[in-house]
C-alpha cells in the first residue's frame, strides 16, 4: 500500500534548503541574529504538512491507514543516516579526534530518542554538536502517535474543518501547558523548548494545514490577491514580531504559536504561486537540490563547525563557516549517495 511516487508538492524542497541556512547560520556564530530556532520551527511545520497529506492521500485511496508500511518508511528515512552519523561521531570523539567525553547514558538516550528530555534533566556526555538530535527525538515522539489520532478522525468522519479544528484545540493545549510552565513554575527555557510535549504544537500546525485548506488538494477558497497582498504581508509581520519581541515568558510560550499561524500563508502562498516574486527562489535547481540533502546536512553541520573552529582557529568566523559548510556538504552528499539514496529505492519497492 502506498502512494504515487510520481506525487511532489513544489517549494518543499526550497524550504528545507532555507530552513536549514538558518540553523546552520545561528550555529556558525550569527545566533544574535539569526533565530536558528526558528529554522527548527520552519522543519517541524514542514514535516506535519507533508507526512499528513500523504496519509490524507493513502486514507482517501484505501479508507484505511497501512501503519507497518508507514513505520517502516520512517524507519527507513531517519534511521540508516542518523545511526552512521552517531556512529561516526562517537568514534571521532574515542580516537580523540573531537573533545569531548561520550558517557554510556547519553548516548543511550540519542541511539533510542529521548535525546531532549535527557539534555534538559541531565545534560552533557555527547559528541560535540550532537545536540541537535533533540528535534528528532521530538519527531519520533510525535509519529508515534498521529497516525492512530488522524485514523481516529477520519473514521469517526468528521469533515476537514473539524478535523483542523481538532489539531488547532491541541495546539492552543500545547501553548496553555507552556504557560503553566512558564508562569506557573519558572521553568527553564531548555524545558520549553527541547521537550515534545511542549514543541508538538510547530508540527500539528502543519498537520491542521494539511486536512483542510491545503494548497495541493483543496479548492482555494481565497482570491489569488487576498493571498498575496493581505495575508502573506501579515504572516511576515507576525515572524518579524516573534524575533523582535524579546521578552523571556514570550519567547517561551507564545512565539512558537505566533509562528505557526505565520507560517500558514507563507507555505499556502509557495505552494499555490510557486513561480512568484521570491518564491521562484525555492525552486530554482540548486535550492531543491540543498534541500534534498537538508537532513543529512543537518546531522552533520552543527559537529563540523566545531571541529573546524577546533582545528582552525587562526581563521575568522566568516572562513571558518564557509570551510563548514563546504564540509557539511561533502558530507551530506557522501551520505545522501551511499546511505539515503540505496534506502529510497527499497522504499519505493515497499511502497
Amino acid at each position: 500500500m502506498g502512494t504515487s511516487s510520481k506525487f511532489y508538492i513544489p517549494s518543499l524542497d526550497g524550504m528545507r534548503t532555507v530552513a536549514f541556512l538558518i540553523v546552520f547560520l545561528a550555529h556558525a556564530g550569527l545566533s544574535k541574529v539569526v533565530p536558528g530556532g526558528f529554522g527548527v520551527t520552519v522543519f517541524f511545520f514542514l514535516s506535519g504538512y507533508l507526512i499528513t497529506t500523504i496519509l490524507r492521500r493513502e486514507y482517501d485511496r484505501y479508507q484505511t491507514l497501512d501503519f507497518k508500511s508507514f513505520y517502516l518508511r520512517r524507519i527507513l528515512r531517519i534511521l540508516p543516516p542518523f545511526y552512521f552519523v552517531l556512529l561516526l561521531g562517537v568514534t571521532l570523539t574515542f580516537l580523540g579526534f573531537l573533545e569531548g567525553q561520550i558517557h554510556l547514558p547519553a548516548l543511550l538516550s540519542q541511539a533510542l530518542h529521548y535525546a531532549n528530555y535527557y539534555a534538559i534533566f541531565v545534560g552533557g556526555g555527547t559528541t560535540i554538536g550532537s545536540g541537535v538530535y533533540w528535534s528528532l527525538a521530538v519527531e519520533e515522539h510525535f509519529y508515534l502517535l498521529f497516525p492512530f489520532l488522524y485514523l481516529a478522525l477520519r473514521k469517526l468522519h468528521l469533515s476537514p474543518k473539524k478535523q483542523m479544528l481538532v489539531f488547532w484545540v491541541l495546539c492552543l493545549a500545547v501553548l496553555l501547558w507552556r504557560c503553566i510552565l512558564i508562569y506557573g513554575f519558572g521553568v527553564d527555557a531548555s524545558r520549553t523548548f527541547y521537550a515534545s510535549d511542549t514543541r508538538m504544537d510547530s508540527i500539528l500546525f502543519g498537520c491542521a494545514l494539511a486536512v483542510n485548506g491545503n494548497p495541493m488538494m483543496d479548492s482555494q477558497s481565497w482570491s489569488n490577491r487576498l493571498w498575496k497582498q493581505f495575508l502573506l504581508p501579515i504572516g511576515i509581520v507576525l515572524l518579524l514580531f516573534s524575533f523582535l519581541y524579546r521578552s523571556f515568558e514570550f519567547q517561551e510560550t507564545f512565539r512558537y504559536t505566533i509562528q505557526g499561524i505565520a507560517l500558514y500563508p507563507i507555505f499556502v502562498t509557495a505552494i499555490r504561486f510557486p513561480n512568484w516574486g521570491l518564491f521562484q527562489l525555492l525552486n530554482l535547481e540548486w535550492m531543491r537540490f540543498i534541500g534534498v540533502l537538508s537532513y543529512s546536512l543537518y546531522l552533520v553541520h552543527h559537529t563540523v563547525i566545531y571541529a573546524v573552529y577546533m582545528y582552525l582557529p587562526q581563521f575568522n568566523k566568516v572562513i571558518q563557516g564557509g570551510i563548514s559548510l563546504l564540509i557539511s556538504f561533502g558530507l551530506a552528499y557522501a551520505i545522501y549517495k551511499f546511505i539515503e539514496f540505496p534506502v529510497i529505492q527499497i522504499r519505493k519497492k515497499l511502497s
